[in-house]
Order: structure tokens, then sequence, then C-alpha cells
């Protein structure tokens, strides 16, 4: 990285906006070419706090204005007329360095419906070598996984008497035993394999960025708002950014502007250069450059249905936390062994399975943890309990991102129109359902778990939904509201090759762009995104 001050009408050949997992990932592949001059702009700091790094620190950081964006959505109807706390990671490293560190790469059908799109090259098999690419996995195999690459996969450093029992309760309730859920099918229960190395967080900055900021044709700037993207005839030709001295400096880019800045950040922007439905940037008082009605729109999100079962006769973090104590030996453990608590991912084992009989393909995701509170941010119970947090993977609700005026620092208006419709209200009382199932099994009677929240009282379909929606949050997942599709769907923002149609030298490249939710945690695809985006660029410019 040249550490050097920035001037009003610096030139490159491209300009990254934010360096989260795709821009991370981005600012590696184009730089490695030295004819290539990049810039990869920032409005987070440095991930240089302690709890960027030891991977329980999430607890700390979300919520954190160090680390969190701190955007909350509107009043949802479908969660009781709650607005929530919608996390986004602002630092370098971006969602990665704060999020669950969850390795998962959803379903092959998931891929090849955004093929069967029209979406050239967008199928499994065409994803899959890539996957394989960025992998330095902990068990190559050479069909599914590889050893080499950037991205560090580890198993889970720390175990639970009562997960366990949980694997034996899912078995008995027909959901299988299985070892890995990155084979293109996730039917089935195991531990998450997670994006640590040795008991520490592997961000994107660390596996994509940090190894090559000695480049000198890599300018990486960080705590820089970027306000609008320059376009002139038709054409991006640079930025407009807040530097933290608090000038307004120009950046030019001789080939493309390039927007990474996620499912939030990347529709407010283009939304603030006027790019966006017509109507809605003129009644926030922006000059419409380019109509587009798909920007914004489409937001997808993977909404965590959080049931709490008290328990009795096993270890929960909840017990053991209460206690100075335990928590110096858990301190001590992980300063000396880097293994216990403070390696937890948020969740430490999942499960896919199907919600009833009509879906061929699992369509929810179980994260189970051994704790639990009423939200992030808030102290764990006193009394032994744990969490089975369910999301519907495939929802059909919709929602939007628009702009609340035309300030920059102003947060856009978030509205996931969760539960909205029939079929998700219906998905998320049999999901309630199938969650009860497990429990009852021979393997977790001993425990003698007791449901707490939403509570076993409710049971028709009415009443389950409207459970489900005071005890849901999002599980982070925000995806769509870029979509790439095909020329005659009006809604579509960009091309297969995740141009904006309408404006040259224009590329978005992060989650915004997915047309479907993938079937599980979307960190993993959304690098693999910016990996594939990256060959693509080169190939553009004829490299």
């Amino acid at each position: 990285m040249t550490e050097r001050p920035l001037f009003d009408g610096d030139q490159f050949d491209y300009i990254i906006v934010g360096a989260g997992s795709a821009g991370c990932v981005l600012a590696n592949r184009l730089s490695a070419d030295p004819r290539n001059r990049v810039l990869l702009l920032e409005a987070g700091g440095n991930d240089n706090w302690i709890w960027f790094h030891i991977p329980v620190g999430y607890l700390f950081a979300i919520g954190n204005p160090r680390a969190d964006w701190m955007f909350k959505t509107e009043p949802e109807a479908g969660l009781g007329g709650r607005s929530i706390a919608y996390p986004r990671g602002k630092v370098l490293g971006g969602c990665s360095a704060i999020n669950a560190m969850i390795y998962m790469r959803g379903q092959a059908q998931d891929y090849d419906r955004w093929r069967d799109l029209g979406l050239n090259g967008w199928g499994w098999d065409d994803l899959l070598p890539l996957y394989k690419k960025q992998e330095d996995h902990f068990k190559p195999d050479g069909r599914f996984h590889q050893a080499g690459g950037e991205w560090r996969i580890e198993p889970p450093r720390v175990q639970w008497d009562l997960l366990d029992r949980f694997i034996d309760a899912a078995e008995q309730a027909g959901i299988p035993r299985i070892e890995d859920f990155n084979t293109g099918n996730n039917h089935g229960c195991a531990y998450f394999q997670v994006n640590q190395k040795n008991g520490r967080r592997y961000s994107a900055a660390r596996g994509f960025l940090k190894p090559v900021l000695n480049r000198p044709n890599l300018v990486v700037q960080t705590g820089v708002l970027v306000e609008k993207i320059t376009i002139e005839k038709g054409r991006a030709t640079g930025v407009r950014y807040r530097h933290p001295s608090g000038q307004v400096l120009g950046a030019k880019a001789g080939a493309e502007v390039i927007v990474s800045t996620g499912a939030v950040g990347t529709p407010h922007l283009l939304q603030l250069s006027g790019i966006g439905p017509a109507q809605m940037l003129r009644d926030n008082g922006v000059e419409v450059v380019l109509d587009k009605p798909g920007v914004g729109a489409n937001l997808q999100d993977h909404l965590q249905i959080r049931p709490i079962y008290k328990v009795s006769g096993v270890k929960t973090m909840n017990s053991d936390y209460q206690s100075l104590f335990n928590r110096a030996v858990m301190g001590l453990e992980y300063l000396f062994k880097r293994t216990g608590a403070l390696t937890m991912a948020p969740s430490q084992l999942g499960a896919f399975t199907t919600s009833s009989p009509a879906y061929d393909r699992p369509n929810l995701q179980f994260h189970i943890q051994p704790l639990s509170l009423d939200k992030f941010g808030d102290p764990l119970h006193t009394f032994p309990a744990f969490t089975a947090s369910v999301c519907n993977l495939r929802p059909s609700s919709r929602g939007t991102i628009t702009l609340d005026g035309s300030d920059p620092a102003k947060q856009p208006k978030i509205a996931p129109n969760y539960l909205s419709t029939d079929e998700d209200r219906q998905v998320a009382a049999d999901a309630l359902r199938v969650i009860r199932k497990v429990i009852s099994q021979p393997a977790l009677a001993a425990f003698k778990p007791e449901e707490y929240r939403p509570g076993a009282h409710l049971t028709s379909d009415e009443d389950l939904a409207i459970g489900a929606g005071a005890v849901a949050s999002t599980i982070f997942h925000p995806v769509g509201t870029a979509k790439m599709g095909v020329e005659s769907d009006p809604m579509a923002v960009l091309d297969d090759r995740l141009r904006v149609r309408g404006i040259d030298g224009l590329r978005v490249v992060d989650a915004s762009v997915m047309p479907f939710i993938t079937s599980g945690n979307t960190a993993a695809p959304t690098m693999v995104i910016a990996e594939k985006a990256a060959i693509m660029i080169a190939e553009d410019a004829g490299r």
C-alpha cells in the first residue's frame, strides 16, 4: 500500500469503493497486475482493535460505532411494529471483521437458478473452481476443497455436550449427521466450519488485503466517505469523497469505478449519484442521471427466529459466564491454548432441513447456540438455556433501500418487509414446529428442555407466525438490491458481467448483485462473486 496524501483530481485506473469482503478480494486481484493503478476507499478505520481479532469480539463490535454503521430498519409490521438494529461492518474487512465467521457456500441449485435466468457463467459448476481457488482449507480433498489460497477455513476449537446431544436429537428427528455443508448439498446437521486461523478471526482484510499492502500500485485510504460517483456523458469518471480532514476531494478512474459497499451502501451511493427510481430521487432532492427502478429494490434477508429453551443438568455459556472465575479461566485458556469459549463463533452448530414436504431441498437453516439473551448487546440470561435460531433460506418477502434526503451522511431508509407474504408466515410457523420436533427427541430428554420463547402455548399457524415475529431479528444477510439480470428484466440493474446497464465504466461487486439469496450464510458467496468479477474486469480490459 502506498502511504501518501491524496489530492483532488488524483488519477487511477480502478477505484474500488468499499474495503469489505468483496473490496478486499478485488484490491488483491486487480493490483496483482502492476499495470493497474488501484485506489481502495473505505469509510471505516483500520482493524487495529483487539476485538476484531478475538472471535468472541463480535459481541463488542456489533452495536459499536467503531465497527458498525449502526443502521436501523423502519418499523416492521411482521415483527410486531419493531424497528431493529441492522449491523453492517464499518472497518477494513467490512462485515467479515464482525460477522459469525461461518464458511457456507449455499446449495448448488442456488447458482444454477441464477444461470437458468440467463446469467451466463454463474452456475455451481462455474463457481466451484473459484471457491476452491480462494480456500486454504484444513481438510483439502481435491474435489470440493483445497489448500493454499488466501481464505483460511478451520474446524471450531470448542465443543459442548449440549450441542453433541442436539446432533443426536436431529438425527432421531430425521436430519442426518454429516461432515461438510459445502458440497452443494447442505442437508444435515454438523458443526460449522469457520474462517479462523489458530483461534483468531480471519477477515477478508487479513486474508486478501494485508498481504499485498506493499504493492506500489495500490493506494488504500480509510476514514473517507464517498458521497457521489461522478458521471459525464453516460460514463462513470470517478468519485467525490469526504476526507477525514473535512475536505471534499475527487479521484478519477480511467477504466472503471467499482462499487462494493454492500446491499445497503451500494444502492444508497447509486441513488445519491442519481441512479435509481426517478420519482424517489426527485422527492429527495437528487438530480436524476438514470431512471433505474431496481436500485434499492429486491432486498432479501434471512430473518432469524430465535426460540430459546431452558435446560438443566448440562453446561451452557449462560451459567459459565456468570462466574468471574470461569471468565478468567476462559481468558487463560485462550491466551495459552487458543481454544475454548473465546474462539466461539456466534453459532457453533448448524442444521439444514425442510419446513414441510412441499420443499424438495432444505429451506430452513438452524444456528444452534449454547447460550441465550434477549437481543445482541443485552447480557446473557442468568438461567441455563440454549437458542435454536432458524431462518427461512429463500424468503419470498422483498424489501427496499431508499434515500432519506440527499445528505450522504444520513443513513438510508431500510425496510426489509419481513414476513409480508403468506408463504413466509407459513414457513415461520412450520419452522417452530420443526425445532419442537427435534427438542422432543430422547437424546435431549435428560436436559428437560422447556420452551421459554416464543412459548409452548402457541400452536396455530397464525399464533406461531406472530410469535416468530416477536422473537425474530436479522441474521445479517441482506442481498439483492442492485441485482444482475437479463436485458428484458426492467428491475435488473446489472448485466451478467456486473456492469450497470446505461452507465459505462461502472460496475457493482458485492452481495447486492444476487438476483436470489443463497441458501446459507452469505460471506463466502460474496467473496466468490468478487473473485469472478476480477476475472471479468481483466477480460473486459483486454488483459
